[in-house]
């Protein structure tokens, strides 16, 4: 169905390279009116947000450049702002805007962990606040979530990223049953591709360098088809999900839920733990193993 979104509102953080770029091309070629918003430059020293509103307007699409940071609470609103200004209203916020600080646990510095913290969850919650009256107002909105198997699962060495990439799901899970009743739904997508923050993980191992070689595979285009129908109108009763998009494979991923439970009617001491609760739930435990080892195959 061509033009799924036509003439809707998108806000694209992060949108100036990578799988944000992907997104703000490819909801430009299904009718959409972008808000391309970025604080990169192009390696011409230019706005990396302003050459990508260029490439869609070349192409014939309605874009509009945001700077702005969506780190700051004030930024934020002036991004969202930019929508209005431009277009004059809002329907779609996609949390794409992320950075990488990459170090083991016991290393991590403070400003790591802040810098992190501050653009993926504290930014992400900073922006879709910012769009909540005007999608509450007009009884309509979407928003989408860039999350990450690294929270979702585990990795090492990125424990400000994985733990603002969980926060982001419990972000997006509670904006579903808030806004529910306003018809708004909010979504996660885990992406797999290999965009220029990929590519500064560290590949310090064989493993880690064999996985980077099969992440190249993964072109950031491949993650857009899944976001554009999440802000379409098709995809009004989609919420509070997680997906993911590897290649050519959409996947949907389980939610927390209790899968055992035992039972003592006296109450329990730590000895009947150690002998009765934790042998019974045992076998039901999760391997403690990083997000590559449940994705052992090749993409498709």
């Amino acid at each position: 169905m061509p033009n799924m979104v036509a003439d809707k509102v998108v806000v694209i953080t992060g949108a100036g390279s990578g799988i944000g770029r992907e997104f703000a091309l490819a909801f430009a070629a299904q009718g959409a009116r972008v808000v391309v918003n970025d604080l990169g430059r192009t390696e011409a020293g230019g706005s990396a947000a302003e050459a990508v509103v260029a490439e869609i307007r070349g192409a014939g699409g309605e874009a509009a450049a945001s700077i702005d940071s969506v780190a700051e609470w004030d930024s934020a609103q002036r991004i969202v702002e930019t929508a209005l200004d431009n277009f004059g209203r809002v329907d779609c916020v996609i949390n794409n805007a992320g950075i990488v600080r990459d170090r083991f646990f016991f290393n991590m510095s403070l400003e790591e962990w802040q810098a992190v913290i501050n653009v993926h969850l504290n930014g992400s919650f900073y922006v879709a606040r910012a769009a909540a009256p005007h999608f509450k107002a007009q009884a309509s909105g979407a928003y989408i979530h860039m999350t990450s198997t690294s929270g979702l699962i585990g990795n090492p060495g990125q424990a400000n990223y994985s733990a603002a990439k969980l926060g982001l799901v419990g972000l997006s899970k509670t904006i579903a049953l808030d806004m529910a009743r306003y018809n708004v739904r909010s979504n996660c997508i885990a992406p797999f591709a290999w965009t220029a923050m990929t590519a500064s993980v560290p590949t310090d191992t064989p493993e880690a360098a064999a996985r980077m070689e099969k992440l190249k595979a993964m072109e950031p285009r491949k993650i857009a088809p899944l976001a554009v129908y999440l802000a379409s109108d098709s995809g009004a009763g989609v919420s509070g999900q997680i997906f993911g998009v590897r290649a050519n494979e959409i996947y949907l991923y389980s939610q927390s839920r209790v899968i055992r439970s035992v039972h003592r009617s006296e109450g329990w001491t730590p000895e009947s733990i150690a002998e009765h609760a934790i042998p019974a739930m045992k076998n039901s435990f999760y391997e403690n193993i990083p997000s590559p080892q449940l994705t052992t195959w090749d993409p498709i």
